[in-house]
């Protein structure tokens, strides 16, 4: 059963990251408005896509529980910037809106970039793609 929910943790874990990676290539145009929102004009082209790089390799590995570490580092190089910068509720007025939905997204990220640290210190169990190779006679 652990097994199980190891699999199914990781399935969870990692689909965020595809659906923003989806979301990044789908979206293009909109996402570089909201850089330029943001204040980054200089070389969009290199930082949407080498976000999605960095959401696609993490989650892959993430999902198939091979370089699980590897994975989590790129998805949190990804994460934390994006967190403090977009979700930054403590710039807006303390009774807005604005403000409890900021800080209601900063803090499920901040959820999510724990599960990547647990992520990262844990041995994936049975349903992993190194033990299916190594049991495997090809």
């Amino acid at each position: 059963m652990k097994d199980i929910f190891d699999l199914l943790g990781r399935i969870l874990l990692s689909f965020i990251f595809f659906f923003e990676a989806y979301d990044y290539f789908a979206y293009e145009r909109l996402n570089k408005e909201a850089m330029t929102i943001y204040g980054l004009t200089w070389n969009q082209d290199f930082f949407l896509y080498g976000a999605i790089f960095l959401l696609l390799v993490g989650a892959i590995t993430l999902l198939l529980g091979y370089r699980m570490r590897t994975g989590a580092v790129l998805l949190l190089i990804y994460w934390i910037p994006l967190t403090f910068v977009v979700h930054d509720f403590w710039t807006e007025p303390a009774d807005s809106t604005e403000y409890r939905l900021q800080s209601i997204l900063f803090m499920k990220n901040i959820a999510i970039m724990g599960g990547l640290l647990i992520a990262a210190t844990h041995v994936s169990g049975k349903y992993r793609l190194r033990r299916i190779f190594a049991t495997t006679n090809v």
